[in-house]
């Protein structure tokens, strides 16, 4: 079955993600509240942000085509996903600045953290969400490492505020899971969860 495919999502880097794996989509993304619930567990957070995203899309697209009179043959397939970094139970997301940067820098050195990244997939078949957990670690970095990094501007928009498909992943001597899933997007989860929604859209 063709469908459409809509990224909900204005992370460059899942863009070029699914680009790369051959995916044809476009995107389209709008304002969700992203504040964490206090002692909301780091999965549960990034579920709850990628369905939020995603419903947020869809209930867009599908009224402007109502509105419009639109009638595609090709059903509508929304995709979320958001991505936290957690370190000795602290949830990281973007840094606000350089100074929250070098926080977090300063957090990982040297330790094994987690990346989580949750996704969902919404459809008129319904609504399918997920996470993949990644272990990284990071060498210990030097103070003047972490401020050399941060001048880059690379932290800048990154969960944890480090990007492993650049300049910092010198210092990930080992993961353990899913690497995509540390750039921003568990392409093997996503694909399954892709194929599943579309066997539920084929079978209305």
């Amino acid at each position: 079955m063709i469908s459409m495919l809509i990224l909900a999502s204005s992370s460059p880097r899942r863009r070029e993600l699914l680009t790369q794996a051959g995916f044809t989509f476009r995107v389209l993304s709008l304002p969700v509240q992203e504040d964490r619930h206090a002692g909301e567990d780091p999965v549960l957070y990034t579920q709850r942000l990628a369905r939020a995203k995603a419903e947020a899309v869809f209930h867009a697209e599908s009224s402007t085509q109502r509105a419009q009179s639109i009638h595609s043959s090709d059903p509508l397939l929304v995709l979320g996903a958001d991505t936290v970094v957690v370190c000795d139970g602290q949830v990281l997301g973007k840094p606000a600045d350089p100074q929250e940067a070098l926080h977090m820098l300063q957090l990982l050195s040297g330790r094994t953290h987690q990346v989580v990244t949750g996704v969902c997939v919404v459809s008129a078949a319904g609504i399918d969400v997920a996470a993949e957990t990644t272990s990284v670690t990071l060498h210990t970095l030097s103070e003047q490492e972490i401020r050399d990094y941060i001048a880059t501007g690379e932290p800048v928009d990154k969960a944890g505020a480090y990007a492993i498909q650049g300049r910092a992943g010198r210092w990930v001597p080992r993961i353990s899971g899913c690497y995509f899933n540390v750039v921003g997007l568990p392409l093997a989860l996503t694909q399954s969860m892709l194929e599943g929604m579309r066997a539920k859209l084929s079978a209305l």
